[in-house]
């Protein structure tokens, strides 16, 4: 499958051959360098077997790789058809579901880029990215998509043909830059009747270095960037993820989080073809929680704010239970904790002890897992943005292993990860396979390897910003390793606050110990040129509100709860208690509840739901010179 004349030692991992030496090129897998040649291997390999799962009229129905060679097939011809390029950019504006895949594949398979579109994005965001792109076939999942393109001023002029996923509501739509999806798939069985064999010939030509994958930042301080990420830097995050991650041939997994972030990809898309596993798409993220149950999948990624979610739903659960059930759950839990404070000193527990977590498990936390969904987790993992350990601390207690890993797009999301074998709360883990990281003096990470990728879209001063003069990653990120080989983050370089005294500060761990609170969604630590720290808190909606439904607060609507002043003591009680563990000059001395209730929608939030810290600054400005006006 490849055009290489050396092949370098090979060693099977998970049934799937990898180089024998993480970081060597050229990257295979199972002998493929390209993704368009891995799938077709996967596709041919094993037709039959099940790729992906959906839920359609409240039934979960499954797709072969046969289904998924064939559409995506006919997606790839059908562009091919329409004039698509090898190195053009084709942008996906869709939620998470089978026909994403089929056209990442089919794109990537005739040469092109595949590229993705928050469906949070606003018109004009979606405008920017078209045109920095110079897109010009756009993927669009509906109507309400469809919108935010008409929206654009001057039209998107480069973009040629928007294809449509879904035709309810569009029936009278017209015009020849209008398609919908069927057209494009008999466009494709057209080519491919015209002229059998093309399909794999373009898989053909695709080579290693070639552009594979356009992945936009999240602008959390500045432009959204486009980001370049090249077939080898995929296999390679591939291998690195073979070795270390609980991804084997049919673990079920559940895609949610968004595709066009490299996060998701990895684990739905990329990881899928390198282990065979099984991805079931979520119905949409309303019901991520109530699929997580249904499926019960061996894998589930997903970012901090989701974990602390769960936590809030079980810790309200408790709340609701008898008294005899408040009790058990009590003791359970500091069975549980016994147990997860044991694994982390890496001592037994004991027969007395040991007795009490068997029991501890049989009668409580064996059902709660099975009710959240996690009763066959092998291994869950945290990424994008920083958790709390002490969150990662209760979901071991209730025997849930949840990994915190590290990484960004610019590295293909891989480059740290703790797993069952090297496990550190408060740590990132080591690094991946293939990877290496130093610590530069003024304490950035900086990483090095073949997941960096190949610079941004058309800014090569930015990418020369990005790399060191001897050819290592600027992460952005301020951290230490021990001596054990752990990273640990502690904030990022553009975060840091120097107060008025020039005390340096980095807000990453108060802010990561605010929200372990469950009244806390999350926080932003201000005082940078000021004469002490402040913070903006968002609370946490279902659990504020049932704080007050509990205590008879009263409140009409989101703003007014965040008025109450039994709230306001509430959340002063949750920074009273965080301020115990800092020292007097990193303690919050005064706080301001934003009071409206922010989603991936607003500007303030990117769409793995991190708080853009100027923006929020920005927008909230008045809050924050409230605390400083004395």
């Amino acid at each position: 499958m490849t055009r290489h004349d050396k092949i370098p030692a090979m060693v099977t991992v998970k049934g799937t051959a990898i180089n024998a030496e993480p970081g060597s090129r050229p990257v295979l897998v199972d002998g493929a360098d390209t993704i368009p040649r891995l799938f077709q291997h996967r596709c041919k390999q094993d037709p039959a077997r099940v790729a992906h799962r959906e839920k359609t009229l409240g039934i979960w129905r499954a797709f072969s790789w046969d289904d998924y060679w064939n559409h995506a097939k006919w997606i790839g011809l059908g562009l091919k058809r329409l004039g698509l390029k090898r190195g053009d950019v084709v942008q996906i504006l869709s939620e998470d579901r089978k026909e994403w895949l089929y056209f990442d594949m089919g794109i990537q398979c005739v040469g092109g880029i595949a590229s993705g579109i928050y469906t949070t994005d606003a018109a004009t965001q979606v405008a920017y990215i078209l045109k920095d792109s110079a897109c010009r076939f756009l993927i669009v999942e509906n109507e309400e998509q469809l919108d935010k393109f008409l929206e654009i001023p001057d039209g998107a002029p480069g973009v040629e043909k928007v294809i449509i996923l879904e035709e309810e509501g569009l029936h009278a739509l017209e015009g020849d830059r209008y398609m919908f999806l069927p057209e494009l798939y008999a466009l494709g069985q057209d080519e491919e009747k015209a002229a059998p064999g093309s399909f794999e010939a373009e898989i053909g030509q695709s080579a290693p270095e070639d552009v594979a994958l356009l992945i936009y930042t999240s602008g959390t301080t500045g432009a959204p960037k486009g980001a370049m990420l090249s077939h080898e830097n995929i296999l390679a995050a591939m291998q690195a993820g073979l070795r270390e991650l609980a991804v084997e041939p049919g673990a079920e997994q559940l895609c949610f989080l968004p595709l066009c972030h490299i996060f998701e990809r990895n684990n739905s898309s990329y990881f899928l073809l390198a282990a065979r596993s099984i991805v079931n798409f979520a119905e949409s993220p309303e019901t991520v929680f109530d699929n997580l149950r249904e499926v019960s999948p061996q894998s589930f990624s997903a970012v901090p704010r989701v974990w602390e979610k769960v936590y809030s739903r079980v810790l309200i659960l408790a709340q609701e239970a008898t008294p005899l059930g408040r009790l058990a759950f009590s003791l359970a839990m500091k069975a549980g904790f016994a147990r997860a404070d044991a694994q982390a000193a890496g001592k037994s527990l004991g027969p007395i002890k040991g007795l009490a977590v068997g029991l501890a498990d049989m009668l409580v936390f064996r059902n709660l897992r099975q009710l959240l969904g996690m009763d066959r987790l092998k291994q869950g993992i945290s990424g994008a943005a920083p958790i709390s350990p002490a969150l990662l601390r209760w979901y071991r207690a209730v025997g849930v292993p949840i990994y915190e890993g590290y990484g960004m797009t610019e590295n293909a999301a891989t480059c740290t990860v703790n797993r069952p074998a090297a496990n550190r709360l408060g740590t990132v883990g080591p690094v991946m396979p293939g990877v290496t990281v130093r610590i530069a003096d003024d304490g950035e990470i900086q990483s090095h390897g073949l997941t960096n990728f190949k610079g941004y879209w058309n800014l090569p001063e930015k990418t020369a910003e990005t790399f060191t003069a001897d050819g290592w990653l600027r992460t952005g990120d301020i951290g230490r390793v021990d001596e054990a080989g752990f990273l640990t983050i502690t904030g990022r370089l553009k975060d840091i606050i120097i107060t008025a005294g020039g005390k340096n500060i980095t807000p990453a761990e108060i802010e990561s110990r605010l929200k372990f609170s469950h009244y806390i969604a999350d926080a932003v630590v201000i005082g940078d040129k000021r004469k002490y720290l402040s913070c903006l808190v968002m609370i946490d909606q279902e659990n504020v509100e049932k704080f007050a439904q509990d205590h008879k607060v009263p409140f009409s609507d989101f703003a007014s709860l965040c008025r109450a002043p039994q709230v306001l003591d509430l959340i002063k009680a949750e920074v009273d208690q965080v301020n115990i563990e800092f020292a007097r000059v990193e303690q919050i001395k005064d706080f301001r509840l934003i009071d409206v209730l922010l989603t991936a929608e607003d500007e303030e939030l990117t769409a793995t739901m991190k708080l853009k810290r100027a923006t929020v600054e920005k927008r909230h400005k008045a809050l924050i010179d409230d605390m400083y006006r004395s």
